[in-house]
């Protein structure tokens, strides 16, 4: 997925902001080593920056990363896969919000492999993801709308896993899980357009089959059917987001 980091960050900070209280839970400390999988734009990178000066954000999108690296230039920002991280037990601690699932099921895996290795013996990790049911509401009113339109839906482009499913993934690439958490996260949409804006940054797969000339018309009936389904609120659109969250120690 190409990502469109203006419109990330003009619409869209709720995805950092949220989860502002994640630095606390990874607690970085002076002279630690901390790598951000899937960095973004550098908003979290940078807080933690303020708390240990061996902070370095990695992202496989160049567009994240020219925002990163323009809004931060003293903040090392690397490409990477995070299936493919290029470091060896060099990070004394790892972090990562809302990248992770991302990366389909088949992969996740990899990226778990990947992390681990990228930790010293006893290194930790905090991140959080979508969990299983996240925007439920959100996909199911624009595949419906996407069917009413005449056409079938797009691949679904995320990995939303329970608790249970998560936990033996990391487990199994070496990584000890002390805390894992799933919870409902409601969240406002900016704007009247919030739900529109939303689609269009995050599930454009969803509705690649629909011809550019009938996307107004099938973003109607996406709205259409959110509110039926209670998405909309004393005057704003909200995500029915559901985060899971853990904490694990690489073994």
């Amino acid at each position: 997925m190409e990502w469109d980091a203006d419109l990330y960050e003009s619409s869209h900070g709720f995805v950092h902001e949220a989860s502002a209280d994640l630095v606390e839970v990874l607690g970085p400390g002076e002279g630690e080593r901390v790598l951000d999988v899937g960095c973004g734009t550098g908003h979290l990178t940078a807080r933690i920056a303020e708390r240990t000066a061996g902070a370095v954000g990695v992202d496989s999108d160049p567009a994240m990363l020219a925002e990163a690296r323009g809004e931060y230039p003293d903040l090392p920002a690397v490409r990477a896969d995070a299936r493919r991280l290029p470091f060896e037990a060099e990070f004394d601690a790892a972090f990562s919000n809302a990248a992770l699932h991302w990366i389909p099921e088949a992969d996740a895996p990899a990226a778990a492999r990947s992390i681990a290795g990228a930790l010293v013996p006893g290194g930790r990790l905090a991140a959080e993801l979508g969990g299983a049911g996240n925007v439920a509401g959100v996909v199911g009113a624009v595949e419906a709308a996407v069917r009413e339109a005449g056409h079938d839906p797009g691949p679904n482009p995320w990995y939303f896993p329970t608790v249970g499913e998560y936990a033996s993934v990391l487990e199994r690439a070496g990584l000890e899980v002390r805390r894992a958490r799933l919870f409902d996260r409601p969240t406002p949409l900016d704007g009247e357009d919030g739900l529109r804006d939303w689609v269009a940054m995050f599930g454009e797969s969803l509705l690649a089959p629909v011809p550019a000339d009938e996307r107004a018309a099938v973003l109607d009936g996406v709205e259409e059917r959110a509110r039926a389904a209670g998405l909309y609120r004393d005057g704003e659109w909200v995500a029915d987001y559901r985060r899971l969250r853990v904490v694990a120690v690489r073994e």
